[in-house]
Order: structure tokens, then sequence, then C-alpha cells
């Protein structure tokens, strides 16, 4: 049976020459680098090494690159790292925080916390086709504002997100502020774990302070990513050990997996404009049958601002859920939307942020390409994948017209808030 691999938003293998690189550094230089012997030493080399290629690859000093243990820990050391260095006082009032409705969960649940914390927290909403108003960014933000986080790409949808622009508003408040006597700083951070590798991570261009990346997306290890945490932002250690990467991640170094995340960061800036320009092509090839093929699906996101990768669909009148499990027994590997939410029947947050209804977001499904994808390897997907839906449509009760606004759909969804309507009963 033919094998498709078409969820690399989620994970991707380990590239041959990443593990190549790493090799040494789990038996041969396994040293601590914190020791002042030769294994010691050697270690430290790697990791400053390794710091330095990251470096240049984002534009920035070495100093200013954190190792983490991936995505999550990065974006929750971001967060937490700066609300605990500026707390609200509630004798002079609350803090203010604003994100957006289709954040990633590793930065959307941190927002949650600290608001249940006493934070006010602003989720800025986005249009239908995922994207955040500069403009709304600009209106939301308040002389008590301490940190705006906007993903760089969308992990679910791949729309891509102003980033420039909205860096330059927020210098702007900076400049403001100082003139004003507000001693309070303003930084903004990003998420950009889907977005290494297909798009532009100039930190001088983009104008953020924090920057979050992750080493399973971009064919490098799991487990390990990095933070930029541009000179003079403050941050407090939200745990405590050894003092390492600068007090802010303690804890002895994963020596072969930051040599690793380099060696991948580096493999994937160095093959991004062409790898981008093929998978381009194979995700509107894609987008393209789907669509027309198979009748009631409906792309989601924003059709040309979104990354090369991704493809994703609502296919109404199924669950995507039943679709995977489908495909699975076909070889092919989909999913319906992030990694982190896979184990639970919970509609996509991203899909109703883009005011689509519950089923749009119960029947979305998630096709992201890697470097191993082929035409060929699509044109498999779109030989099974038909009989499939119209199969799922013949049992399923769900039925829904392209853009309804009434909801259609089994008693399960009853008590949610959403207008049930089947086989002529109504519920709520």
């Amino acid at each position: 049976m033919r094998e498709v691999y078409l969820d690399c938003a989620a994970t991707t293998p380990l590239d041959p020459r990443v593990k190549a690189a790493m090799e040494p550094y789990w038996d041969v230089s396994y040293g601590n680098p914190s020791a002042l012997y030769r294994q010691g030493r050697l270690a430290k080399e790697a990791v400053d090494q390794a710091r330095e290629r990251v470096a240049r690859i984002l534009h920035c000093r070495a100093d200013e690159i954190i190792f983490t243990a991936g995505g999550t820990e990065a974006d929750n050391i971001a967060i937490f790292g700066a609300t605990a260095m500026f707390p609200f006082d509630a004798a002079q009032g609350k803090r203010h925080l604003i994100t957006t409705a289709i954040e990633h969960h590793a930065g959307l649940r941190s927002f949650e916390a600290l608001g249940r914390e006493g934070w006010e927290v602003t989720y800025l909403p986005v249009s239908e086709d995922g994207l955040v108003g500069p403009a709304a960014v600009r209106a939301a933000i308040r002389p008590d504002t301490l940190l705006v986080s906007v993903m760089y790409a969308n992990n679910e949808v791949g729309t891509i997100q102003p980033l420039a622009e909205i860096g330059d508003i927020i210098k702007r408040v900076r400049k403001e502020r100082g003139a004003a006597g507000n001693q309070l700083p303003i930084y903004f951070h990003s998420d950009a774990s889907q977005a290494a590798g297909f798009l532009d991570l100039d930190l001088s261009k983009l104008g953020v302070d924090l920057l979050s990346l992750n080493g399973g997306k971009i064919y490098g290890p799991k487990g390990v990513g990095a933070l930029f945490v541009r000179s003079g932002v403050r941050l407090k250690p939200i745990f405590h050990g050894g003092g390492q990467e600068k007090n802010l991640r303690s804890g002895t170094e994963n020596i072969p997996g930051i040599v690793g995340f380099a060696k991948a960061i580096e493999i994937a800036e160095a093959e991004r404009e062409a790898e981008s320009v093929r998978l381009t092509e194979l995700r509107d090839y894609l987008i393209s049958r789907l669509t027309t093929e198979i009748p009631k699906t409906v792309l989601n996101g924003h059709p040309v601002e979104r990354l090369p990768n991704n493809v994703n669909v609502s296919v109404l009148d199924i669950e995507g859920e039943a679709v995977i499990l489908y495909l699975d027994a076909k070889g092919i590997a989909i999913s319906t939307g992030s990694a982190c939410t896979s184990t639970t029947l919970d509609p996509s947050h991203v899909i109703l942020a883009l005011g689509k209804p519950y089923e749009y977001a119960h029947s979305s499904l998630r096709f992201t390409l890697g470097r191993a994808t082929t035409k060929e390897d699509l044109d498999y997907v779109m030989e099974v994948f038909p009989p499939i839906v119209e199969k799922l449509r013949v049992i399923s009760p769900v039925k829904m017209e392209v853009g309804q606004t009434t909801i259609s759909h089994p008693e399960a969804f009853a008590g949610q808030g959403a207008k049930v309507k089947v086989g002529g009963k109504s519920y709520k």
C-alpha cells in the first residue's frame, strides 16, 4: 500500500543530514557544557557554535538566542517571563495583554491562565480569511499594555500575518510612551514555529522582540526549540536551577538536540525559496482538485497569504475524524487541525474564529505537504478520497449547504450554543 504523509504541520521526519550532525554528541562528545574539563569544553563549544549559526539565520546577536525544549516552552518563557517581570498591582489597576483568537494552544492557554490570575486579555478577532488587522492591534493597545502576541503563520489554516506592519505599530507606541513619560515597556512576541522554512526570519524586518521556534517542524529533532529575546527585553525565569541559557532555561543543555536544531534551520533557510515555489504549485493543485471534484468543499484561510504547504478545507456533511481513519486505512496521514488537540472532539477554535459555523469546524481537514510530497502522492489522495467522502455522506445525518449559517447537526451539539435541526426537529 502506498504511504502518503501529509501532516507536516504536526511534525516532520528527521533529515538525514541533521541526524549525521547530531551523532557525535550522543556518545563521543557527550560532556556537560558546565564542566571545565575537555569533554565539557567541547560540549560548550558545540552549543556556542549552534547559537552563532541560528543567530546568522535570524540576523540577530548570538546572545539573543535561548535554546528551549520546543515551541511550547519558548512561548511560555516569553509570555510568563514578561508578565512575571512586570506584574500588575491590584491597587493601581490591572495590566493588559493582547493576542489573537487563532493562536496555537501553547499561546492561547497561557493567556487564558493569566486572565484567571487577574490580567486583562484582549483576544483580537480575525477576518474570514484569518488575517489580523494592524489597525485593530493599534486600537486595542492601552497605556498599560505590556505584551502583544501574534503568531507569524497559523498552524491550522496557514494564514500569514503582517508581522512587519504590526511591529512598526509597536515601535511607534514605544516612542509615544517614552515621550509621555510612561516607563512600562511594550513587547511584541510571535510564534514562528510554522513559518520557519517558508517565510523570511530576518528579525531586522519583522520588528518582534520575542520569537518562538520549534525543531520538530523543520526536519530537526523533536523536543528542542529556540526563543529569540531581543537585547533589553526583561524576562523573569519561570523555573529555576543552574542558570543555563542566561538563567531563562535552567537545566543541562540538550547538546545533540541543539546541534540538530541549528543544522535543521540552516538547511531550511538554504532551501526555503526553491521549496516554497515547489510546494506552492502542489498546494494550489490539491486545492483546485479538492474544491472542484468534491462538491461542498470550502477552502479555509487566506487563498494567497498562506503557507506554501498548507491546505485546509471543510468537506461538508461529514465528520473530519471519520475521514482521518478511512484515509489512514489507505496509507494517507492528514489531520483535522492542531496536533495538540487531535485527541479531543472539540471543534477547531480557529475555524470558528473565522466566523464559520460548527459544521465547518467539525468537517475541517488539514493537508500539510512536505519535502517528500510529490504530485503522484496528491493524485493518489484524489483517487481514494472522493469515494470515501461519498460513502460517509450516505451514512451521515449531517446536511448543510455551502454558505448556510443555520447549523444542522445531530443532538450531540445541543447545549453548546448551536442551533440544531435534525429531521425537522429542533434542539438547543
